[in-house]
């Protein structure tokens, strides 16, 4: 199966000269009138080596067949982070390198999407969104409305996120994990 170099996603498993890599960031870059193009780290499968690629936005990606399974994170202790499978109640740990940039973005009994390649997990994909409790931001302003003036918060796993003026510590928010930008205050 091909698809768009714009469609990769974090976590995603592509083919490149018959070697699989997992795709651990991306960045869509539209300069001026010049061509979109994405700029992609892989981690290859085989070595673990990661490499910088820059793909046209018109390239076409190979992707592999690929299994996915239901897992709930449970827990983190040290660098083993523990997840359960929502279907036979197994328990499995994946090593940091696996979970790449996608831990603070995990909350104990979020549902994750585990991608599989040849019955060996490669790369744990993470829901569209969550929501996460602001824990520290400066003072909200009062009468504030949304506006492009955005402040930094910190979330409950550490996270970093730009907000608008009105949130204030102890809000929910909704984020997106594709971006890590603030989507909505959650009511």
């Amino acid at each position: 199966m091909n698809i768009k170099a714009t469609d990769i996603r974090r976590g995603m498993v592509i083919t490149m000269d018959g070697t699989n890599y997992v795709v651990h960031d991306f960045y869509h870059h539209t300069p001026g009138n010049l061509r979109a193009m994405v700029q992609a780290k892989l981690k290859n499968m085989q070595t673990g080596s990661i490499i910088d690629k820059r793909f046209r936005s018109v390239d076409q990606i190979e992707v592999p067949f690929v299994e996915s399974k239901e897992y709930e994170y449970l827990y983190s202790q040290g660098d083993e982070h523990v997840f359960m499978d929502t279907s036979t109640f197994d328990q499995i740990s994946f090593p940091p390198d696996m979970i790449g940039a996608s831990m603070p973005y995990l909350l104990p009994n979020t549902k994750v999407s585990v991608r599989y390649v040849d019955e060996k997990p490669v790369s744990v994909e993470l829901p569209d969104s969550v929501e996460h409790t602001i824990v520290d931001t400066p003072p909200s302003i009062k009468g504030a409305t949304a506006t492009n003036q955005y402040k930094e918060a910190i979330t409950e796993t550490g996270l970093k996120i730009s907000v608008p003026p009105f949130i204030g510590p102890g809000e929910k928010v909704r984020i997106d994990t594709r971006d890590g930008k603030y989507v909505e205050r959650v009511k």
